[in-house]
């Protein structure tokens, strides 16, 4: 073999080694991913529903517009399904808000991580509801109404019914139709807790805004405060002068009455 041959051999070596280490390195990426997205996920076989809920500080002016921008990150869907359940707001000196969303269980952390930049997360609490029994019962309960309607249907095509009997069976169609409605609703619900999660994010302005708005309140206060003590001492007083009056005139009569039996002694 020639020097050229064997240093072209070499060098198809390395790219065979090179383009089998992108591969690897692409599939322990995916398999990242996928890891990462499945923990956030009920797991295979489980019927599991996540809440989330998350408390925040800001500074009081940001909170308006924080509140807004993942509002519209949520209902354009940023970072997948999304509803607002609820979104609440309160001003004055002690700013404070909140938003409830729906999301698909890959947005969790985007959606808390655009909600909470140049904050302080405070707490967090993360929790699962099983739906197991009751995603079991629903399906019993929906196999059972689906039975029942099949014979009856089945059996309504006789030839040989009374009047009596169709109009029964009829209003029993319905019933059956009904309670199935409903099942399908309550499924409907069932998978959609488990396949997006419930996020609250909460909101409140920082530490030394709320001391600020409290040494503000108390100033505020503070004449309220004065006027009513005033008014509490002006009540006990006039409350007490009568009694003093009577005691000082018994008193003086008292005395009185002494030194005139002294003198007489």
């Amino acid at each position: 073999m020639t020097a050229g041959q064997r240093r072209s051999g070499a060098g198809v070596g390395g790219l065979l080694a090179l383009a089998l280490l992108a591969g690897c390195a692409r599939d322990e990426a995916a398999s990242a991913g996928a890891g990462a997205e499945a923990a956030l996920a009920s797991p295979q076989g489980a019927f599991l529903a996540y809440e989330h809920t998350v408390q925040l500080r800001l500074p009081g002016e940001q909170i308006a517009p924080r509140l807004k921008t993942v509002s519209e990150a949520c209902q354009g869907g940023k970072f997948g399904d999304c509803a607002v359940l609820q979104l609440s707001q309160g001003g004055g000196d002690t700013a404070s808000g909140s938003i409830e969303m729906r999301i698909a269980p890959q947005g969790v952390e985007p959606i808390i991580a655009l909600a909470s930049a140049k904050g302080e997360v405070t707490a967090r609490d993360t929790r699962a509801e099983d739906l197991a029994q009751q995603v079991a019962d629903t399906r019993l309960t929906q196999a059972r109404l689906k039975n029942e309607h099949a014979r009856l249907v089945e059996y309504q095509q006789r030839k040989d019914l009374a009047v009596a009997d169709l109009l029964t069976l009829s209003q029993r169609l319905s019933e059956i139709e009904a309670g199935l409605e409903q099942a399908d609703r309550d499924a409907a619900q069932q998978h959609r807790r488990i396949d997006t999660q419930k996020v609250t994010i909460q909101l409140e302005s920082t530490s030394s805004q709320r001391n600020r708005s409290e040494i503000g309140r108390a100033l505020a206060e503070s004449g309220g405060i004065f006027t009513t003590s005033l008014a509490y001492l002006i009540r006990i007083f006039a409350g007490v002068l009568p009694l003093l009056l009577v005691g000082g005139v018994l008193l003086w009569g008292g005395l009185k009455l002494w030194r005139w039996r002294r003198r007489r002694n």
